[in-house]
């Protein structure tokens, strides 16, 4: 006989008048009602900074939020605690611009060239929140974002770089280092293009990275042993 605990039809032990039962109820709607209200409070932190730029304060967060500035401290313990929760939602918006372009592409170029413009989109989008989260990286907690954000991206864009250079017949290997080289190098210049003031187009500026990485790439690839059929379909697919 199965018991309670592994028995999907057996009735719930605990008794619907049972004191505790309530109790239970009513931290878990406690809990779900304090976390919504937190996320609106970081929902505003996002606000102000979108309306005060990234030196923005406690005090401009909480007239954003309609609060006082003890009622955040009730949902933060400090300053740090909320820009850690704030970075966390702008290293979200990055990986949903990038996963889904990382994705779509079938050539190589094309990876490149959709993983460089996606993530300087998010900069054009939001300039204010990039530069709030560069500016804050250094910071304990919102440096392991940054640099989890960072993983996260790399290890699709290197599963997908190692997709592509199986289906040639080519070593795997550099995949990783790769994935890892575009992130780092992307974003040392999406931080010189986003601090002076975005100074030429994301578009040239999309153009001009995806050129000199993808040279590169291809350089490596090109010196590759390849059987001369797959140097053929090889020649076909590359611009």
């Amino acid at each position: 006989m199965q018991s309670p605990l592994t028995d999907v039809n057996a009735p719930d032990p605990t008794p619907a008048g049972d004191p505790k039962a309530k109790g239970n109820g009513r931290r878990d709607r406690w809990a779900d009602h304090r976390e919504q209200r937190r996320q609106e409070l970081v929902g505003a932190a996002v606000q102000a900074l979108l309306r005060h730029g990234p030196d923005v304060d406690m005090e401009q967060v909480a007239a954003t939020a309609g609060v006082s500035k003890p009622v955040l401290y009730r949902y933060f313990a400090d300053k740090s605690q909320l820009w850690v929760a704030v970075s966390e939602v702008v290293a979200a918006r990055v990986v949903d611009a990038i996963a889904p372009a990382i994705e779509q592409v079938r050539e190589e170029r094309d990876l490149v060239e959709a993983t460089i413009d996606a993530y300087l989109g998010v900069i054009e989008s939001q300039p204010a929140l990039y530069r709030f989260l560069m500016r804050q990286s250094g910071q304990p907690g919102i440096h392991q974002v940054v640099a989890g954000t960072s993983r996260q991206v790399a290890a699709g864009l290197a599963r997908v770089i190692g997709d592509r250079l199986r289906a040639l017949g080519l070593d795997a290997g550099p995949a990783e280092p790769w994935a890892y080289g575009l992130v780092g190098f992307v974003q040392a210049v999406g931080d010189w293009w986003t601090t002076h003031g975005q100074p030429i187009s994301r578009a040239a500026l999309t153009d001009y990275l995806t050129t000199l990485l993808w040279s590169g790439i291809e350089g490596v690839r090109a010196s590759a042993d390849l059987p001369p059929e797959l140097t053929r379909a090889h020649e076909r697919i590359v611009p």
